[in-house]
């Protein structure tokens, strides 16, 4: 698909398609919504943040609340090699001496009215962020240095940002981190809502192995871990692989110990030993 702006072609991008859902936690949910709303014509949507460990479920809680508004959904990178070209429109050479001008994620979404995401924002320079201060205002538009033209977004057009709470990322310049308001945290869902994002994910695995993994996470979060609901699901996930090549009652547990080890080191163990199964 492509539009022309200001005389200049732009081949845009493809909406991101994902097999995802919110389970629990409908506060965070109505807080992100209501960042996006207008509530008048002087009014505009706000471009609020998503702040938590790796693992929470920042992007999935971004990517339900706007399939909520049946907008398609786009989802930019933010890496350290992030450029301002990256970000807008990047140039392709095309044949002989020609250009092909290619919107990102971010732009395609405000040209259709999209919701983009961009995540782990916090990973980008500051020299990437300058090239979006005037989107992130009542100005709503973009300068592409690149093609030579300004870009302005479409008034259904919504941004959200999610940002890791770790050491690997950079502060962000005050002029961009008053436009990304309001800051909206995720911590760990509670116990029943561990449970039912375990099961969202995991349909095929046995009661017994929910009861395990939840306890695991519980254990863990209370001794202030950074283990996460998705190191959970690749737990449970590793450890039905292990049990269908097994045939063995024992290897039940021995398989979630190893599912453990595996994926997040012998120390995590400390947290399986008070809830394992009965052996039968």
């Amino acid at each position: 698909m492509t539009v022309d702006i200001e005389g200049v072609t732009l081949h845009l991008a493809h909406p991101d398609l994902l097999p995802v859902k919110w389970v629990g936690q409908e506060e965070l949910m109505r807080q992100l919504l209501a960042a996006w709303l207008v509530v008048s014509e002087e009014d505009v949507p706000m471009n609020p943040r998503l702040l938590g460990k790796p693992g929470v479920g920042k992007t999935t809680l971004a990517y339900a609340a706007a399939r909520r508004l049946g907008r398609d959904v786009y989802i930019l990178q933010g890496t350290l090699d992030t450029r301002p070209e990256d970000l807008l429109v990047t140039p392709v050479i095309e044949g002989a001496g020609k250009l092909r001008y290619v919107a990102s994620p971010l732009v395609t979404a405000m040209i259709t009215g999209g919701v983009a995401i961009l995540d782990e924002g916090n990973r980008m320079s500051e020299k990437s962020w300058a090239s979006l201060a005037p989107l992130l205002d009542a100005r709503r538009y973009v300068e592409s240095i690149v093609a030579g033209i300004k870009i302005k977004a479409h008034a259904n057009f919504r941004l959200v940002t999610t940002m890791n709470d770790d050491a690997s990322t950079f502060d962000l310049p005050e002029y961009i981190h008053s436009r990304l308001q309001p800051q909206i945290m995720i911590d760990f869902p509670e116990r029943d809502e561990e449970y039912h994002i375990l099961k969202e994910n995991l349909p095929f695995a046995e009661e017994k192995v929910l009861e395990y993994v939840t306890e695991f996470l519980q254990h863990a979060h209370a001794a202030d871990e950074s283990y996460t609901v998705r190191d959970g699901i690749n737990i449970g996930r590793f450890a039905i692989k292990l049990k269908s090549l097994a045939t063995d009652r024992r290897h039940d547990t021995e398989s979630l110990e190893t599912a453990i080890t595996q994926t997040l080191g012998e120390e995590a163990l400390r947290y399986a030993r008070p809830v394992r199964p009965v052996s039968q």
